[in-house]
């Protein structure tokens, strides 16, 4: 029978993967991911888990609120060195002191939006990571770094302009890989392809119309078919087989009060719409110039390879 102390190790194990995702999109340095996690795990071992009520969201916070501290710290460290090139190139030698797995974790990220991600504030950047990647409502990050929603809402699109005007997302992750190979490419375009679902996810969730807009081109072609009609119909959806134009596709998945996750679906990142357990719904999204050009609605579901992520 196992035991308390084994049921947590297990229970964090489960949880790493995305914790470590966190506190490297926060940190850009896998180093410094791990320190946070293994933090996490230390806070965790000495908490009293029974009154926990959602332990991945509250380790979640807590991988958060040190990466945010660490990046404070760096960025002192650095305003109190004369010499900031040097400072910044120490940093940059200590990031990359495992370049296998650093560049595993870069590829995942894509290293333009990594570069991006370092311009911002600490506050902006954890608003953005959080928000924008793994889709936590700014009630959540809000007490994380002292603001009140309405103020990490701010925080967020800031530095959501400020990626967007640099280029990162998809169009960047594919420009910071170009020249280390196909399967690199290949990689980083897949990655930047998913962050963008999720900021499509988190922005309808949490009615964000310029946000949503901003993700989908002008000209996006919203496509359902005759499965997904019929099962919106009952749901009282009023759905049509195509919407056309990123205001009414946006006004179509504003404030959706959905829980699809993010998957695989046919290879490519998408969304899955579940019931029971079981796969009814997949949405496909074409992605061109570093925005969502269509989305596809199926509800037919035959043939079609879904790998929930």
């Amino acid at each position: 029978m196992m035991n308390e102390h084994d049921w947590l190790v297990e229970r964090f194990e489960t949880d790493r993967p995305r914790l470590r995702a966190v506190a490297y999109r926060m940190l850009g340095s896998l180093s410094e991911a791990d320190d946070a996690v293994q933090e996490a795990w230390i806070r965790l071992s000495r908490a009293d888990v029974d009154a926990v009520e959602n332990l991945s969201g509250w380790l979640t916070t807590i991988v958060a609120r040190v990466s945010l501290n660490m990046l404070k710290s760096r960025k002192s460290r650095r305003e109190d060195l004369v010499d900031a090139p040097e400072d910044a190139a120490a940093h940059r030698a200590e990031v990359i002191a495992d370049p296998e797995q650093e560049a595993m974790l870069a590829d995942s990220v894509g290293l333009a939006l990594l570069v991006v991600l370092d311009t911002l504030t600490p506050a902006e950047r954890l608003a953005f990571v959080l928000h924008d990647m793994f889709a936590v409502p700014y009630e959540e990050i809000a007490p994380i770094v002292d603001r009140t929603p309405a103020a990490a809402r701010q925080l967020a699109s800031r530095a959501r302009r400020r990626v967007q005007q640099a280029g990162a997302g998809a169009n960047a992750a594919d420009a910071g890989a170009r020249g280390a190979g196909d399967d690199t490419a290949d990689a980083a375009a897949q990655a930047g392809r998913a962050d963008l679902v999720r900021a499509f996810l988190a922005a309808s969730r949490e009615g964000e119309f310029e946000a949503l807009l901003a993700v989908l081109d002008p000209d996006i072609v919203l496509r359902t078919d005759d499965s997904a009609i019929r099962m919106a119909d009952a749901a009282n959806w009023n759905t049509v087989p195509e919407v056309h134009g990123a205001d009414a596709v946006t006004r179509a998945f504003l404030n959706r009060t959905w829980s699809p996750v993010t998957a695989l679906v046919d290879g490519s990142p998408g969304l899955v719409w579940a019931h029971d357990g079981a796969p009814r719904v997949v949405f496909r999204f074409a992605i061109d110039g570093g925005r969502i050009a269509a989305i596809d609605v199926q509800a037919d579901l035959a043939g079609i390879d879904i790998v929930l992520t």
